[in-house]
């Protein structure tokens, strides 16, 4: 078998059918050498190729040998490329996470029936609120203590299990360990990551929270979604530049590497896609790889896989912090075995941290994890290794029965109903030991003075890999997160082709029934009755652009969970988002401007002048362009779709009352002046009616008053006759669109989704159940 080439090109052996497998290069010469070797008298073929050329179905042949040979090897390829960098001389950046004295409470919860989420509930929490605001009521509201003074380290290349019953704090531990917890908790104490705060880096990108909840676009393959993800998080980056500067250590050298291995070590240093598709087969993704994602509308993946993609969407970029809250739900106990090895062997290999909590898990899974993290009521009653968590509980005076599950018994010990029957002295009667006599129990055993003292001894900066935090806020250059979000957009259009093809053949068809309504065989332009005419049309054409425009709010709308979820893991900012959206509507505008003025421009007979046509087209673009920024406004600010909905019914009755077709402006009322004004459709009559009653053909004398016919209909519904009313309406309405897009990227930057986690209270003080972050 050949050896791999330092210079970055891999000889791989061709099977005994002559089939060559693709091999990895990372130089510019692309090498097919065609050489036979003798190896136990059997004549292998070499081939190389180069990395540029693979396509998807080479890299998963790559990979799969690399799998193959791993497994040959009794090793696995994160072991075999950590073994490689190690024996060159480069260090890997691990991190230590560890949390002291760590506090969390709730403040000013409801007791009891207050809490629960009704409208009775809520309009007396409104009135409460307001008149604490005013100092003229108090409500009776607790504080709740959701962790209590918890403390804990986080070794590189461990794999922890968080245990606890529902309501311990579990979730509340991991979003604080990730920095994600909300602003209304109370949070005291200290977590770091290498002997720094988490105000010091940016810890959504040196962590990864994967939830419980699986948000993805139903549109989008499993791939898809991956690769994404990938390129968002800059995957292969970090690794690329230590495949260049091991490559440049290696030349001169005698290397013994697998070269399925090396082939895929060095493709993964060139081309994000390898760490999808290793993703991919780690999580048994592989098989519906190419299948859609789905929702309850869009038939897709299962729910087990799909929780999958949403563990796969994290662990596919260079991150090595990850809190998993609940990633079993929906996957059977084989799936979830697997799940956790594989994950497993991702830390043991690569230095990696992995705290994850269970509700259940198997007893086979249960052996999986290194060191476990036992909470209760928000005590930590018990961490350090797997193996000796039995004896702690032994040296209390309790036991594991047979056949019960380990996991299962550290959940009950601690409860009162459930700990008498674990009950194993016979020395003493058994009485219920509570949970903070559990905790000091074990901070005054040898294992929780262990880890104390670990606590106690600080981190030392200096031996810290400064790759090992994140220091900037993207992994990848703005450029490329646009190009990313702007190619997402493109494929989402393509998808979207009925919704985008069906409105488009709606223009037309409603085009075509205006256009026989207000047909030019009974439309004259010499009274000022037809003129009323015309204008009737040329209004029913800016409305109807704008009613175009709502379909933007429930596509919005649908999207801002995913949204929220990868602005919040810093994936993208959202600025580029909105831009990537905002652009490649224009097209779309100018389509439907274009087909709505073909069919019915010339068909009712508006002023003949092609310039005239031009300019109809670019103000119906610039009306439709106003009408998406607004409810794509009011979807990202509402975040609710009842609430956007209705408040986009309020907008439209708004704007079209006061527009000054309807009621002319002469009529409107004082205090309604400001409407007028405000109102885009306002701006948009008047340069629509300048561009058409300002033609030649309208400037006869009227028959029927003073002045021309053009200049009488134009003042009968007090609209202005100054041609510059075009130019000035076109230039409001852009305004708008562009004021309306930036306030979108406004609300997607700083606005949070609509999701009140209330904690409840009994009322009786003995009792600390919640339901908050459980």
């Amino acid at each position: 078998m050949a050896a791999p080439n330092g210079a970055g090109i891999v000889e791989l052996p061709a099977p005994v059918n002559g089939e060559a497998v693709a091999a990895a290069a990372t130089d510019e010469t692309i090498r097919h050498p065609g050489a036979e070797e003798v190896s136990a008298g059997v004549r292998e073929q070499v081939e190389a190729i180069d990395v540029r050329r693979l396509d998807r179905r080479g890299r998963e042949r790559v990979l799969n040998e690399a799998l193959a040979a791993a497994a040959a090897t009794t090793t696995t390829t994160t072991s075999q490329d950590n073994y490689d960098l190690h024996r060159v001389g480069i260090e890997v950046p691990t991190v230590e996470v560890r949390f002291e004295n760590l506090n969390v409470v709730a403040a000013d919860i409801q007791l009891g029936s207050r809490a629960l989420p009704t409208l009775i509930n809520a309009a007396r929490d409104t009135i409460e609120d307001l008149l604490t605001k005013l100092r003229i009521y108090q409500p009776k509201r607790r504080t709740l203590t959701i962790l209590n003074n918890v403390n804990g380290i986080l070794k590189p290349g461990r794999m922890a299990l968080l245990l606890g019953p529902p309501g311990s704090g579990k979730s509340t531990l991991l979003k604080a360990l990730a920095g994600k917890l909300d602003n209304n908790l109370k949070v005291t104490g200290r977590v770091t990551y290498n002997g720094e705060s988490v105000d010091e880096f940016y810890v959504q990108r040196t962590a990864a929270y994967v939830s419980q909840t699986d948000d993805h676009i139903a549109e989008l393959t499993v791939r898809e979604t991956l690769d994404l993800a990938a390129r968002w998080q800059g995957a292969g980056q970090d690794f690329a530049g230590y495949m260049k500067y091991a490559m440049e250590r290696e030349n001169g050298k005698s290397l013994d590497t697998s070269p399925e291995i090396d082939a895929f070590m060095k493709i993964r240093g060139q081309k994000h896609s390898i760490s999808t598709d290793y993703v991919l087969k780690i999580l048994g993704l592989d098989t519906c790889a190419d299948a859609l994602v789905g929702d309850y509308m869009v038939r897709g993946i299962s729910g087990g896989q799909k929780k999958r993609v949403t563990t796969g969407e994290m662990i596919v970029g260079p991150r090595k912090t990850f809190f998993m809250d609940e990633i079993s739900t929906g996957l059977d106990s084989s799936t979830t075995y697997w799940t956790v090895k594989c994950l497993g062997n991702f830390v043991h290999m690569r230095q990696g941290i992995v705290l994850m909590a269970l509700l259940q898990p198997p007893p086979e899974t249960f052996e999986l994890f290194d060191d476990i993290i036992l909470l209760s009521e928000g005590y930590v009653v018990y961490e350090g290794p797997r193996t000796e968590v039995l004896p702690f509980f032994e040296s209390l005076g309790f036991q594991l029965p047979p056949r019960k599950g380990v996991a299962d018994f550290l959940q009950e010990v601690t409860s009162r109903k459930d700990q008498a029957q674990y009950w194993a002295d016979d020395s003493k009667p058994y009485v219920y030991i509570s949970v903070p006599e559990i905790a000091q129990a074990f901070k005054d055993s040898a294992i929780g003075r262990f880890v104390s003292s670990a606590i106690s001894v600080q981190f030392d900066k200096a031996k810290g890999h400064p790759e090992a935090l994140s220091r900037t806020k993207y992994a990848a250059p703005r450029w490329e997160l646009l190009k990313t979000c702007f190619q997402r957009e493109i494929l989402l259009m393509k998808r979207h082709q009925f919704l985008y093809v069906f409105r488009t053949c709606q223009v037309a068809v409603v085009g075509f029934v205006t256009c026989t309504i207000f047909t030019r065989l009974r439309l004259h332009p010499e009274s000022e009755i037809e003129g009323n005419l015309y204008l009737s049309c040329l209004f029913f054409g800016l409305v109807h652009m704008i009613f175009n425009g709502i379909s933007e709010l429930p596509l919005l709308m649908f999207r801002l969970p995913v949204f929220y979820k990868q602005r919040d893991n810093m994936f993208h900012p959202a600025w580029a988002w909105s831009l990537a959206s905002f652009l490649l509507r224009v097209p779309y505008s100018i389509i439907e401007s274009v087909i709505w003025s073909a069919v019915v421009y010339y068909s009712v007979g508006f002023a003949p002048e092609i310039w005239r046509f031009f300019r109809y087209v670019l103000l119906l673009f610039s009306v439709h362009q106003m009408a998406l920024g607004m409810f794509r406004t009011l979807a990202s600010v509402a975040r609710d779709m009842v609430v956007a909905t209705t408040f986009a019914s309020v907008c439209l009755l708004i704007i079209i009352s006061s527009g000054g077709f309807i009621i002319p402006k002469a009529m409107v009322k004082p205090w309604w002046a400001w409407a007028f004004w405000v109102s885009p459709l306002t701006y948009a009559q008047r340069a629509i009616s300048v561009n058409e009653f300002g033609a030649d053909r309208w400037m006869k004398s009227s028959t029927t008053g003073n002045g021309t016919v053009g200049d009488n209909v134009l003042k009968n519904h007090s609209l202005p006759t100054d041609d510059r009313w075009y130019w000035l309406g076109v230039g409001v309405l852009l305004t708008y669109a562009l004021f309306l897009n930036v306030v979108v990227t406004l609300a997607l930057a700083f606005l949070h989704p609509l999701k009140k986690h209330q904690a409840t209270h009994t009322g009786d003080d003995s009792s600390d159940e919640i339901d908050k972050n459980g």
